[in-house]
């Protein structure tokens, strides 16, 4: 095989990996908009959450990409996993729709359309336009790209090393069928595979047979990369991607079975001879010479990936609530289980192109992170009832679950702030990082109090009656507002009165100035030492510093909704 033509494939594989995410990113933009909005009014009805499964799917040129998506949903609670199985069986029929697409080959078309992108790309000064641009600069490459691999591989076909692999080791189906779900996952892209497998099979060096095995094989390459998408993920995230697979497996087998009856549908459905090949000079190859290609072969598979995908919507839509109830006997436990794994639970950055979605994981994560300090200034006001040193542990790692939220979570909106974003979406973004400034230095405020506890407790210092009700007093006060801020995160609206919140900040403030004058009284009567004043100074100090972070919370959160 000379070089040119390795270099002619690579280079053709390159652009229809580049095409396709210029389709992506053009469809993305032009009707991406209110995909949050879509995804999120997902009801009950499973035919639905089918439909939305196969738009979201088209309009990201990716089923794997699209399942990514719906396992975040998951993890942020928006849809249940009844909906988002129905979405996840719809997913592929959107994949469909892309590869039709890309099975029309209608390469002659393919520079003209790359000219018209570019010109609408990069000299319209309308958003919509240059969107259009992106997605017509896309569909050109995706076909330009598939001609160039199809010429660069048509020589292997006198390769005898290759040629015997073809006819032997992949003629088997179930290496075929795996090699076509190692291929899906590795791209990430389940359009791309296929888009690949027609490619190959045109070039003539894989025969029909084996490329609709590979094409069967690419469903459980996108139920593998949602399984890796759920990993740090909810448990209702790993029950979906799991039982996604085993539906996925179950479907898989199914059509290996009759896998004869299976291709002779296929045929029945598509025109003309699958393996029926054409000799002739190819137009737009960077190395012209005749060769032989298959006509017809990328219809036959994108039936064939059609035919299946149909086959497994009907088959298991109706089972969705079967398998939805049997999820927690498929995958045993109890939500909340992981609460202190030090992990991000939401984020994903292979979202990070959807900014809707990715603002949305934020947003969730930010939320689990106003949950742990609250609860972590819960219990540290306990420890002033009886000091527990198991408590105090378990406060540690806490903080060192914040710090490590607050690194991540400011790490995922930095890379986030690096797209094209609405202005709406650019604004929140520096609210959010404040928000993840102050939530960690509302734990620092907590873990300093536990360290004061801690040399009380050690140094055996004594506060008097009086001091330690003060210190209470002032405790039940900063919970309310401390509890307030937390609530002030979830996606409801708050529903805490503002002029309520500035009574009890007035009330912090007189309880703050009515404590000191107590304290200095007692230092001047000798009922409290010098060493305990300072200690019961840097309490109040700490508990002033967490009511205005705080309040500080409360303000930012509300000016983002």
């Amino acid at each position: 095989m000379p070089v040119s033509f390795l270099m002619e494939a690579l280079g053709g594989l390159g652009l229809f990996i580049l095409g396709m995410k210029f389709m992506s990113e053009g469809l993305q933009k032009l009707a991406g908009e209110k995909l949050r909005q879509v995804l999120e009014k997902v009801t009950g009805n499973r035919l639905t959450a089918a439909l939305t499964g196969s738009a979201l799917a088209s309009l990201l040129q990716s089923g794997s990409t699209a399942s990514i998506i719906v396992i975040g949903f998951v993890n942020a609670g928006l849809i249940s996993l009844y909906q988002a199985l129905a979405v996840l069986l719809g997913t592929g029929l959107g994949t469909t729709i892309a590869i039709q697409f890309i099975a029309f080959k209608i390469s002659f078309f393919a520079l003209p359309i790359i000219f018209v992108g570019v010109i609408l790309r990069c000299f319209s000064s309308r958003r919509r336009w240059v969107n259009a641009g992106t997605l017509l600069l896309g569909a050109g490459l995706v076909f330009f790209g598939l001609h160039l691999m199809e010429n660069g591989f048509a020589p292997l076909q006198n390769n005898t090393l290759i040629h015997g692999l073809g006819q032997h080791f992949l003629s088997w189906r179930l290496p075929a069928m795996l090699l076509g779900a190692v291929l899906s996952f590795l791209m990430q892209s389940s359009s791309a595979a296929i888009g690949i497998v027609i490619a190959v099979a045109s070039s003539g060096l894989i025969g029909f047979d084996t490329a609709v095995a590979m094409v069967i094989g690419e469903s459980l390459g996108s139920s593998l990369i949602a399984a890796i998408a759920s990993i740090n993920g909810t448990l209702a995230a790993k029950r979906t991607a799991l039982i996604y697979i085993i539906v996925n497996l179950i479907a898989i087998s199914l059509a290996m079975i009759v896998f004869p009856l299976f291709l002779q549908l296929v045929r029945s459905f598509s025109p003309g001879e699958a393996d029926l090949t054409v000799r002739g000079i190819q137009t737009l190859n960077v190395s012209p010479l005749a060769s032989e290609t298959k006509p017809f072969i990328a219809r036959h598979l994108a039936n064939a990936h059609t035919i299946f995908t149909a086959f497994s919507v009907f088959l298991f839509l109706p089972l969705v609530g079967f398998f939805a109830r049997s999820a927690s006997i498929i995958v045993p436990g109890r939500e909340g289980e992981g609460d202190m794994d030090p992990r991000p639970r939401f984020l994903d950055h292979r979202v990070v192109n959807t900014p809707t979605i990715a603002l949305l994981q934020a947003k969730n994560e930010i939320k689990r992170m106003a949950q742990v300090a609250g609860t972590m200034f819960l219990e540290m006001a306990e420890q002033f009832n009886s000091f527990n040193v198991r408590t105090a542990s378990r406060l540690k790692q806490k903080e060192e679950l914040l710090d490590i939220l607050q690194r991540d979570i400011s790490a995922f909106l930095i890379t986030l702030s690096r797209q094209q974003l609405s202005t709406e979406n650019a604004m929140e973004i520096p609210a959010l990082l404040q928000l993840i400034n102050d939530l960690e230095h509302l734990g620092d405020q907590v873990e300093a109090i536990m360290e004061y506890m801690r040399r009380k407790k050690e140094d055996k210092l004594r506060f008097s009656g009086a001091a330690m009700s003060e210190i209470r007093t002032l405790s039940a006060l900063v919970s309310q507002v401390v509890t307030v801020a937390v609530g002030s995160l979830d996606t409801l609206p708050i529903s805490s009165d503002r002029n309520d919140l500035e009574k009890v900040m007035a009330e912090i403030e007189s309880t703050l100035a009515t404590l000191h004058l107590s304290h200095i009284k007692r230092l001047h009567s000798g009922k409290c030492s010098v060493i305990a004043g300072l200690l019961f100074s840097d309490i109040i100090a700490s508990f002033e510093k967490i009511a205005q972070i705080a309040y500080n919370t409360i303000k930012t959160s509300r000016e983002l909704k």
